[in-house]
Formats: C-alpha cells, sequence, structure tokens
C-alpha cells in the first residue's frame, strides 16, 4: 500500500480511542482535572539520556529575546508549575518528543499520559499506578518489586553498593555483550547495561509489575530518602519486560534541583553531549513552593500494545515518524 495510508489497522485505531476514553475516565472519576500545557516551551528538563528537540524561532516571533525553544520530552514542568499554584490533582494526555528515538519500541513523537496529585507520597503513588494498571490491563492485581531484589534475583548483585568492577564482574559472569567503549563507563551506566540485559526480561512476566526504590544516583526528578544506602524513591511500571510508566517522589527542593542540573551537564558534556539549559520556570515554581506530591508519566502507545499485543509500535500509531 502506498506510503500515505497509516501504518495501524482501522481496528487497532478504534481500540487506541476506546483505551483513550477509559483511561480518562478513570481519572475523571477520581477528581483528577484534566490540563493542557505547551507543547513548545523555553525550558526543558535537564536529563542525561533524554535530548529534546530545539527549535530557533524566526526573529518576528520572539525578537527580543531570540533564544531557543524546545519541543517537551514530557509535561512535567508546565504541570508542576500549576501545582506550585495551587492546582492539586491534574493529569494531562499530550505529544512528547525525544530525538534519537526510534524503533520497535519508540517513536520520536509519542503520546504520553502523565498526573500528579498533591499530598500523595511514593505509596499512594505506587497504589494508584497500579490501580490504573489493573483497571486498563484488565488484571486482578499489580506486583510490587524494589530494585534491589530484582538485582540480585537475577544478576546476583546489590546494585546501592556494587562498584563498578563488581558490576563489570556480574556482566562477564552473566555472558552480557559489552558494548564497545564500556571500560570508561560509569557505575550508572553498568546498572543500565545490566538492567536491559538481564533483569527487565523477567518484570511483569506473570502480572503487571512495579519497580521501585531505585539507586540515589538514578533520582533524576525524584526525592532521595535518606538511609545506608540512600534510595531515590523512584518506580517504574513494566509489563511483559517492557517499561510502560516512570514516577517519582517529586523532589522539592529548588536548590537541590540546580545541583543535580549542573552535575547532569557534566555529564553530559563527558558522553559528548550538548548541555542544557540549567535555569527553568520550575525552579522558579520550586521556589515559590511545590506542594508535596506524587508524579507519573506513562507511554500511551506502549500501554495500548501490551493491552492488544502488538509487537511494534508502528501498529499501534497511525503515521510513525517515516509516514508523518
Amino acid at each position: 500500500m502506498s506510503d500515505f495510508a497509516p501504518t495501524a489497522s482501522w481496528e487497532l485505531l478504534r481500540r487506541r480511542a476506546a483505551l483513550l476514553q477509559q483511561l480518562r475516565t478513570f481519572f475523571n472519576e477520581r477528581g483528577f482535572v484534566e490540563v493542557e500545557t505547551p507543547l513548545l516551551s523555553a525550558d526543558t528538563v535537564v536529563d542525561r539520556h533524554l535530548d529534546p528537540m530545539q527549535l530557533q524561532l524566526p526573529t518576528g516571533i520572539d525578537a527580543a529575546s531570540a533564544r531557543p525553544m524546545w519541543l517537551q520530552t514530557s509535561p512535567e514542568f508546565c504541570m508542576k508549575r500549576l501545582l506550585a499554584a495551587g492546582a492539586k490533582a491534574i493529569y494531562q494526555v499530550t505529544r512528547a518528543f525525544r530525538c534519537d528515538e526510534q524503533g520497535r519500541l519508540h517513536n520520536p513523537e509519542f503520546t504520553i499520559a502523565e498526573w500528579y496529585r498533591a499530598g500523595d507520597g511514593m505509596q499512594a503513588g505506587m497504589d494508584l499506578l497500579g490501580e490504573l494498571a489493573a483497571t486498563l490491563l484488565a488484571t486482578t492485581g499489580v506486583k510490587k518489586v524494589s530494585y534491589g531484589e530484582a538485582f540480585q534475583r537475577h544478576a546476583g548483585v546489590d546494585p546501592h553498593r556494587a562498584d563498578v568492577s563488581a558490576l563489570s564482574q556480574a556482566a562477564a559472569r552473566l555472558k552480557i555483550e559489552i558494548p564497545v567503549g564500556y571500560e570508561k563507563a560509569d557505575r550508572d551506566h553498568w546498572l543500565d547495561l545490566l538492567l536491559g540485559s538481564c533483569v527487565e526480561q523477567h518484570l511483569g512476566k506473570e502480572e503487571p509489575t512495579i519497580l521501585y526504590d531505585y539507586p540515589a544516583s538514578q533520582a533524576m526528578l525524584a526525592r532521595i530518602r535518606v538511609g545506608d544506602p540512600p534510595i531515590a524513591e523512584r518506580f517504574e511500571l513494566y509489563v511483559d519486560g517492557v517499561e510502560l510508566a516512570n514516577g517519582y517522589h517529586e523532589l522539592l527542593d529548588a536548590d537541590e534541583l540546580r545541583r543535580r542540573n549542573a552535575r547532569t551537564n557534566e555529564q553530559r558534556r563527558a558522553d559528548g553531549k550538548p548541555t542544557l539549559p540549567e535555569s527553568s520556570r520550575l525552579l522558579a515554581a520550586m521556589d515559590h513552593g511545590l506542594p508535596d506530591c506524587c508524579g507519573v508519566a506513562l507511554g500511551f502507545d506502549r500501554l495500548l500494545m501490551a493491552v492488544t499485543g502488538a509487537k511494534d509500535i508502528r501498529d499501534v500509531i497511525a503515521f510513525p515518524f517515516d509516514r508523518a
């Protein structure tokens, strides 16, 4: 068929619409307010692994500042600004954009569902995510397993205490193919390699699984729970070895986010990537006062794949990147 046609069947596009309605009903029934925030912003998430798409505005639009704008990798910043301005429970279904993400599970433009509720800690956030997963995936329950337990069981190593040497030895013992250049890899790269090569495949096989309590070095925008070792209050939902959602008990300390942004840009430079702007209106919102909250971002296209058994993201979106 000509490349004008969608890659998804009409049957799957109808199921997509029904699932979208089901998701909205779930949140509406629980008192969440659906919101809309900009796709194009002067701010962007500073993440080691996420590369946002940059646009340079014509001078006629923004001649005063002439600064670059960014297509959002998620609606996180603006949704938190709404929380700082008084919102209590909000959700959004929108588009997100990420460079260099294309394949069976990735499209550079994708649909994301994201929600936040003031007053929720990590346990409440995981419970809500589990309830949503059970509802949309029509399962009776959701399993929870800690990051440390999963690594001990499937990789035979303590991810919170093992150094680079121990992690590399575990990879060798498990006969994992080591990427070129990994002799200079840091601890987080080795953790990601083990997670992707031998841990993830076991998650969510029999029932949806929430992986929680990540290493403190992988907190992103989550708060860190003090302890020995310290733990990032971060959690992810897996189905059949595929990550569907990522959640945080949200960081509230603006100064800590400033430190993380600077550290992340140092890592991006070391990785050969361009740095990203460290200042943002989110920092101003956090200085004003972000309420205690939990937030989750869900890949809607991957969710539909899990519901329908589709094996490629092209099967559940009308026009992927090469047909856009």
